[in-house]
């Protein structure tokens, strides 16, 4: 047996993460991919650069402060190869390039900013072999604060995947209400028409908010949330105001304002892809990272 251990920053617009993970390798079975560490950073890029177009001085000093952290924890744990990719804020601020060049001089973090395409590509690659059925078909929902992609998969092929300038931090911004409307109608006549020649279609969801939602719902891991108790869950939230999702029920206060639009976007792929339920896996950019690591796609 054999273990080697892999680090992935996700950098992305509502928040900062660093996942730590196992890969346990023997002769007879498939690797094993074991979370050890996850830790969050409620840093909100997106706030700064979908309004003001860059990110503003005291966040710059918030991302330099925990990549130095997370350097730290790497060394902790013996880490031998990382990946550190920062997803949509930073690719449309004004000075994400002149970030990642401050935060590789004070920690020696070397920061990838990558496009949509490979965001997606990259979350694709995760392991669902434990809820994907291989004759059927899914489309997988992956919702962030700045981006949300999406990709089809059937027969255990992926057929087509698309990343979108709707996420959840974009979308607090109301002065962008008409732009958001617009990608709305786009993203829903391509899932309409991809739907089409994919019959009794799923959603896999995977994102901070719907795992809020799913372990609230107390539902047993590998059973789906359906249509009917999203959209109860949608209106639920919706009449509850920011501090009442906070004290009530408990949801952090970077979380209680972006669950709403994040699970308008699972609810609505849900109506136009036709499907009755949707799958909640823990997996995300930051899984997907550390796989391509092992299997040396990145």
């Amino acid at each position: 047996m054999e273990i080697k251990k892999y680090a992935a920053i996700d950098i992305g617009s509502n928040a900062i993460r660093l996942l730590i993970s196992n890969v346990v390798l023997s002769k007879k079975n498939e690797p094993k991919y074991r979370k050890i560490s996850l830790v969050r950073v409620p840093i909100r890029l997106g706030k700064d650069v979908f309004t003001q177009g860059e990110i503003s001085k005291d966040n710059q000093k918030r991302m330099v402060d925990a990549m130095q952290a997370f350097k730290l924890l790497m060394q902790v744990h013996d880490v031998k190869e990382y990946r550190a990719f920062a997803t949509s804020a930073m690719r449309e601020s004004e000075n994400g390039k002149e970030i990642v060049k401050l935060i590789n001089k004070k920690s020696d973090i070397k920061i990838d900013i990558i496009n949509g395409e490979k965001e997606a590509k990259i979350i694709a690659s995760t392991d669902l072999k434990e809820l994907i059925d291989g004759n059927k078909s899914y489309l997988y929902v992956d919702v962030g604060g700045g981006s949300t992609e999406f990709t089809f998969f059937s027969n255990g092929k992926v057929i087509d995947s698309k990343s979108y300038k709707l996420g959840t931090v974009r979308m607090l911004d109301k002065a962008k209400a008409k732009v958001n409307k617009a990608t709305f109608k786009d993203i829903e006549k391509w899932i309409k028409k991809t739907s089409k020649a994919l019959p009794r279609l799923s959603l896999i969801g995977s994102g901070g908010n719907i795992n809020s939602i799913f372990k609230r719902s107390g539902t047993t891991y590998g059973k789906p949330l359906s249509y009917i108790y999203m959209n109860a869950h949608y209106k639920f939230l919706k009449e509850m105001s920011y501090e009442e999702r906070i004290t009530e029920l408990g949801l952090k206060p970077d979380r209680a304002d972006v669950i709403i639009p994040a699970t308008k976007i699972y609810l609505s792929a849900m109506k136009w892809s036709g499907s009755s339920k949707i799958y909640v896996p823990k997996i995300g950019l930051a899984d997907g990272i550390i796989r391509s690591l092992h299997l040396g796609k990145i």
